[in-house]
């Protein structure tokens, strides 16, 4: 379950005018015609980006009367964090031993070349 919530969160950040509007519900909760206003396009096309990011749990709808006002769920975005830092973590070690044989490769090419000089140098004396 876990998988589809991540999906639908990833799909939902993918848009530039849903990570828009998930910063201004960041700051507070707000009507859809409030969130609506700073965008060029018709408030049906700002309700299905909405209806978007409700999918993904990524924001909440309270409805007082017919007033409907919606405010951002952290919880996904926490989620999908603690994804990417398991990856960032395997690929770091991945990193930092691959760095270690580099350096252990680079310390063999030292002596090896240190070794071809002082051979050099033995044999033009």
């Amino acid at each position: 379950m876990i998988q589809v919530h991540l999906d639908q969160t990833m799909m939902a950040l993918a848009d530039p005018t849903r990570r828009a509007i998930l910063k201004h519900l960041s700051q507070k909760e707000a009507r859809v015609t409030e969130i609506a206003r700073p965008f060029d396009m018709s408030l049906n096309a700002v309700s299905k980006h909405i209806l978007i990011l409700e999918r993904a749990r990524l924001v909440h709808r309270r409805r007082l009367g017919r007033e409907h006002f919606l405010s951002a769920n952290p919880e996904p975005l926490i989620e999908a964090a603690d994804w990417i830092d398991e990856y960032r973590r395997t690929w770091e070690e991945r990193l930092d031993r691959l760095g270690d044989y580099l350096q252990e490769l680079q310390a063999k090419e030292n002596i090896n070349k240190q070794r071809k000089e002082k051979k050099n140098c033995r044999r033009k004396k």
